[in-house]
């Protein structure tokens, strides 16, 4: 009996310490209009809409970029303008703006980003994009 407790006990403690994000749980979580975080708020986006297996992780690369830090997001002078949203291909992307390809595409593995993650990567890169 102590042997069956043990491996029950064994079982609940590995199953249940999963942390891996979903996209429900991504696409469930409010980014604030102000004071938006990039590692609390933008980071399990990234992760879980964009660096991806295929897209923009750092084997594949997409168009040369990767999302899986904040110094490979913010290392190129023209995917992110601090203080100017309107200037930023990143949001020009994420919005289809200015000739770009809207993003993530239509059927990526995530799914699109919802309103609210894109008003939330307009609102961070608006507040300086800081690697808060």
């Amino acid at each position: 009996m102590r042997i069956f407790f043990i491996i029950f006990l064994s079982a609940i403690i590995f199953t249940g310490c999963d942390d891996t994000l979903t996209t429900e749980q991504v696409d469930n979580t409010v980014i604030p209009s102000s004071n938006v975080s990039f590692a609390r708020h933008l980071t399990p986006v990234l992760s879980i809409k964009c660096a991806t297996s295929g897209c923009h992780d750092d084997s594949r690369l997409a168009d040369g970029l990767s999302f899986t830090s904040y110094t490979n997001i913010t290392q190129r002078f023209d995917i992110i303008f601090p203080g100017k949203p309107e200037n930023s291909k990143l949001i020009w992307a994420i919005r289809g703006q200015s000739g770009a390809l809207a993003m993530p595409p239509i059927g990526s593995l995530g799914g699109p980003l919802t309103e609210n993650q894109k008003q939330g990567f307009e609102v961070w890169i608006k507040e300086g994009a800081k690697n808060n």
